[in-house]
């Protein structure tokens, strides 16, 4: 039974869809789907929501004697982070390399365009409720005997009131 296969393992579906768009991402632009994974941890906290690493532009090389060039690293940032990223790109160049293992990068190029990153939605600021929408959902809820459901069912109800438009 040595060769014969015992049932289906699972495997992630992240660990899949790496495994398929490795080879296209490092044909199209130069780099792994882990760049673009760890590019929080690389351009830091401040610069990692308004930047995005859109590919490695290696040098061409005429023969195989030609000695190694590094790399430019092509990253898109939105208009306002465009001068805190050249500041700083010493710094991601050096955190890059480490991430890669070796120099392969040696300058950034800033293309400046907007830059989306998917991600849990920011939660919308509500309005502050009237005093007659308060007690509305106040008496509403008043029967309920279950203190702590009185509660979650008040503040979603005051949730659900504060993002209507005030009438």
């Amino acid at each position: 039974m040595a060769g014969k296969r015992q049932g289906w393992n699972a495997v992630p579906v992240g660990d899949v869809a790496t495994t398929i768009l490795d080879p296209v991402m490092r044909k199209r632009a130069g780099m792994s789907t882990a760049l673009i994974q760890c590019w929080d941890e690389i351009a830091g906290e401040t610069l990692a929501p308004r930047t995005r690493p859109e590919r490695i532009a290696w040098p061409r090389r005429t023969g195989e004697d030609d000695p190694f060039e590094p790399a430019t690293l092509v990253v898109a940032c939105e208009g306002t982070m465009a001068l805190r990223l050249q500041h700083q790109t010493a710094e991601i160049i050096s955190r890059a390399n480490a991430f890669l293992g070796f120099a392969a990068i040696g300058r950034i190029r800033i293309v400046q365009k907007p830059v989306r990153h998917s991600g849990p939605p920011e939660k919308p600021t509500l309005r502050p409720l009237t005093e007659d929408e308060a007690a509305r959902v106040a008496s509403a809820v008043e029967p309920i005997v279950d203190e702590a459901l009185r509660a979650s069912l008040e503040k979603l109800g005051r949730s659900v009131l504060a993002s209507r438009k005030e009438k």
